[in-house]
């Protein structure tokens, strides 16, 4: 029996590669004779370059960022060279040119260096944040001679509009005194009179993961969707919103780029960071499930399992209309192959043949109990499903 375990990540509590392990230990102890193929899922965030990198057998490098609340973080990024990528995935990338097969793609998950997950709740708070960090790595990756850039924006802290990695890496925000703002938190914003200065550092060709269709600004913009996540009090949303457009008007100007712009699906991505860095640098937005399926080779590791387990903290309807373990479950279907989903959650109700759904906490375990317990959970859930 050959069995393909893709989770994703179990947020807050599990890494896609922890929930992997922990379904991994109870089917070797169950069936020792069954063979298994691990291939942890990543959407962008916590993960995302660390997964990729080692898929492709490219190498990881630490260095020290300034993370989203301005204190020091380690933060890796990883480099990968172009002969190992799937062809799926290179065409994926849309690069203006060949690149040899020597040449490297460097891959940075922005949660690293500005992610949610770096600040305990109490100083959530997207008015204070910033994506400096997000921006060293971008340079540090530029420095380490990367022929392009494969960024993942998922589970961002901020609410810059990618001002702070722009200003790592070489934009001036000038106050009315003639001050650079550094940085350019938004808390600042009304001090900022003019956008100056260009890329210090060059930056070769940068492609955004992104899987969200959210402008930068309004009803479905990144304030309005995604700002109560990151702290951002409702009493705020229309200031906050409202000095984003201004901000984003000022850049437009700066890079002669229109102001249409903010209206692009996806440019409200991790806080408006895609809109700033397609202004500012020329990146594009790529699927990014569609990518990271592609870059881990995941339709032939569908087909050649005899079952497919995947899940992550909570699969609800949305999941199975979605990407990650959603789409997981729809080409392992559509393939005939029977599909087993884990969460810590199960909100959702499917009927269709061959989908069985496993809820591995108990009902009546509080939230952060079920939260600290998920691997021991998952393990024995496994252990009782097989």
């Amino acid at each position: 029996m050959r069995v393909l375990l893709a989770f994703d990540k179990f947020k807050d509590s599990l890494a896609a590669d922890d929930a992997c392990d922990a379904a991994a230990s109870a089917l070797r102890h169950r069936h020792p004779d069954w063979s298994l193929d691990s291939c942890p899922l990543a959407d962008g965030g916590e993960g995302f370059a660390a997964l990729l990198t080692t898929a492709a057998r490219g190498t990881l490098s630490s260095l020290t960022v300034t993370g989203p609340g301005g204190a020091p973080v380690e933060a890796k990024f990883g480099l990968v060279p172009w002969s190992r990528i799937p062809a799926a995935a290179r065409a994926q990338l849309q690069l203006p040119s060949p690149l040899p097969d020597h040449a490297e793609i460097a891959v940075i998950e922005m949660a690293a260096a500005s992610g949610l997950a770096l600040l305990p709740p109490d100083q959530r708070d997207p008015w204070e944040t910033t994506t400096v960090g997000t921006g060293q790595l971008l340079a540090a990756a530029a420095q380490a001679g990367a022929a392009a850039i494969l960024l993942g924006v998922g589970g961002s802290a901020t609410h810059d509009l990618g001002l702070g990695a722009l200003s790592a890496l070489g934009f001036e925000f000038v106050s009315h005194h003639g001050n650079n703002i550094r940085p350019p938190r938004p808390a600042r914003w009304d001090q900022i009179e003019r956008i100056a200065g260009k890329l210090s550092v060059p930056l070769p060709p940068v492609r955004i993961a992104c899987d969200v269709s959210n402008p930068l600004l309004g009803r479905s913009g990144a304030a309005a969707v995604y700002g109560p996540q990151k702290g951002l009090k409702a009493a705020d949303l229309p200031k906050l919103d409202h000095a984003s457009a201004r901000l984003g008007l000022l850049l437009c100007a700066r890079c002669g780029q229109p102001d249409a712009l903010m209206d692009q699906p996806g440019a409200g991505a991790a806080g408006g960071i895609a809109f700033g860095l397609m202004t500012a640098v020329g990146a594009r937005l790529l699927p990014g499930f569609e990518l990271v399926a592609a870059w881990l080779n995941l339709e032939s590791r569908i087909a050649a399992a005899d079952v497919v387990v995947t899940g992550e903290g909570r699969f609800d309807a949305s999941s199975l209309s979605g990407k990650g373990p959603g789409a997981v479950v729809a080409r392992a279907l559509a393939l005939g192959k029977p599909v087993h989903v884990f969460a810590g959650q199960v909100a959702a109700r499917d009927a269709r043949a061959g989908l069985s759904l496993h809820a591995i906490s108990p009902v009546s375990l509080p939230l952060a109990e079920a939260i600290a317990a998920a691997g021991p959970n998952l393990t024995a859930a496994v252990a009782r499903a097989f």
